[in-house]
Parts: C-alpha cells; sequence; structure tokens
C-alpha cells in the first residue's frame, strides 16, 4: 500500500515534533546559549515540524522584548549545533538527533491581520447587510 504524500505530517512526526519544542523550550529557557542578542530576549517556541526521516527539526520561534527579530532567529541557527548537543540529553529515545533550523513564527501576524480585516467597516457592513436580509425574508 503507497502513502498518499499530499496528507499532512504522520502521528509520529506530530509526537516528536512535540517532544522536540518541550525540549527545545527547556533549553532556550535555561539560558546557556551565550549571545547577547538571545540573552536579551524571550524565545517561545510555538511550534516544532518533523521532516518523515525525523532527521531535521525546524523550529517556529517568536522572540519577545528583541529589537530585531529576524537577528534573534540568525543567532539561533548561528547556534544551532551547540543547541543540539544541549537537547540530545532529553532526547536520548531518538535514534538520530535532529539537526535544527530555525524560522520566525508569522502565525501571530497573520491572526493579527484577519482580526483587523474582520473589524474593518466594510466587513462590518457586508455582515450587517446580510442580517438584515435574513430579517427582510421572515
Amino acid at each position: 500500500m503507497s502513502r498518499s504524500t499530499t496528507s499532512g505530517p504522520s502521528q509520529r512526526m506530530l509526537r516528536v515534533g512535540e517532544q522536540v519544542r518541550h525540549a527545545l523550550s527547556e533549553t532556550l529557557q535555561r539560558g546557556e546559549i551565550i549571545d547577547p542578542v538571545i540573552e536579551n530576549s524571550v524565545v517561545s517556541v510555538s511550534e516544532v515540524r518533523m521532516s518523515p526521516d525525523l532527521k531535521i527539526a525546524t523550529a517556529f520561534v517568536s522572540p519577545l522584548g528583541a529589537g530585531d527579530d529576524n537577528a534573534v532567529v540568525e543567532a539561533l541557527n548561528r547556534h544551532a549545533k551547540f543547541i543540539r548537543g544541549r537537547v540530545s540529553g532529553a532526547l536520548r529515545q531518538m535514534k538520530y538527533m535532529p539537526e535544527f533550523r530555525f524560522r520566525l513564527d508569522t502565525s501571530f501576524d497573520n491572526f493579527a491581520k484577519i482580526n483587523e480585516l474582520l473589524k474593518s467597516p466594510e466587513v462590518a457592513r457586508d455582515l450587517g447587510d446580510g442580517k438584515n436580509s435574513d430579517k427582510d425574508e421572515e
């Protein structure tokens, strides 16, 4: 039986991604990375997506309190091998320790844009017209 390649991540990928996210969050919380850019900000790990072979972990992070979010992500990518070594203790059960890649999490920005659009006068007017037409039919 062949599996569809267009389906979402497998249950295993999701479970391992969540384990890696917890281990990564704990490592970042301890403040073991000596880098002024990372030390001056709090880094929230919102999601970790694993590759199908579980050898690459893409961590989506949101730096809080940093002036330049991209600088924090670049610093994390520079220290990816160090972080990999620190996380390895918490992920002993894995056959291969994944390579870390850090990306800026823009999902919160997207949520804010959608929320702003929904509150716009044009959408409110359209929603209001839809309610009035329902009342007219009764």
